[in-house]
């Protein structure tokens, strides 16, 4: 293995650039939303990780610029992004009022997108003949809550068996309007993803035929992978014995 290929071989790309090696770390790079104190952020329970004095800045990714290749496995972004431009602006739409940014990351290609026109870019990426990205994985969540006006992030997967091709599509909702539309429509496998992200970050997918919870009971208050969801959780009943929550165990920090 040669040295180039060797630093890009791994989940790091900064890992020469930065001592520490916190993980995920970008060096410099990207957009600073916030600092994480501990292994999980605990604030009011105490942190029973072992690891409160862990200190990491919370960056994401800023926008790349053209080009977005060259090399191997991203070799093609370029030629995605064009059809994809070309394709909405066909449509009668300007793309950069739909793509907020575009971003290439650890050798991933994501599209920010408005989220008022997800729906039209999802079928267009399905549809059109030179992008056909016939499938998604499904849409996962996450919460920032740093990052002011845009706390919940969703993140759709698409491949294209077509042309085995692999992007991705971000979408931002503030956690005071967490309205995105239902794309079940145009991906009917997202119908239970989609359930998922409303039942533990409380993303409402609007047009959704039946947005109700997947996992926890019906009747659970609040959304359990929130940031802001309490530590503690509730205590655990074990053959008899009840084992506390994690927020009234042994603190170490």
């Amino acid at each position: 293995m040669s040295e180039q290929d060797r630093r890009n071989d791994g989940a790091n790309p900064d890992q020469e650039l930065n001592a520490e090696n916190l993980p995920g770390n970008r060096g410099d790079g990207g957009e600073v939303i916030g600092v994480r104190r501990g292994m999980f952020g605990a604030k009011a329970g105490g942190d029973t990780s072992g690891f409160g004095g862990l200190v990491r800045t919370v960056r994401l990714p800023g926008g790349t610029r053209r080009p977005y290749g060259p090399g191997p496995e991203a070799g093609w972004f370029d030629e995605v992004a064009d059809e994809l431009e070309g394709a909405l602006d066909e449509q009668g739409l300007l793309p950069e009022n739909v793509i907020t940014k575009t971003v290439v990351d650890r050798g991933e290609l994501t599209f920010h997108i408005e989220r008022e026109h997800l729906p039209r870019v999802a079928r267009t990426l399905r549809d059109d003949p030179a992008l056909r990205f016939e499938y998604c994985a499904g849409v996962s969540a996450v919460h920032f809550p740093e990052d002011r006006g845009r706390e919940l992030h969703a993140v759709y997967h698409l491949r294209s068996l077509t042309h085995n091709r692999l992007i991705r599509l971000e979408v931002t909702v503030p956690d005071a309007d967490p309205h995105i539309p239902s794309i079940v429509e145009v991906y009917p496998t997202n119908d239970w993803h989609e359930r998922e992200a409303y039942d533990f970050f409380g993303l409402i997918f609007d047009g959704h035929p039946a947005l109700t919870r997947i996992m926890m009971p019906d009747d659970w208050q609040g959304f359990p992978q929130r940031k802001d969801y309490p530590l503690g959780g509730i205590p655990v009943e074990y053959k008899g014995a009840q084992i506390p929550a994690p927020d009234q165990r042994r603190s170490y920090s």
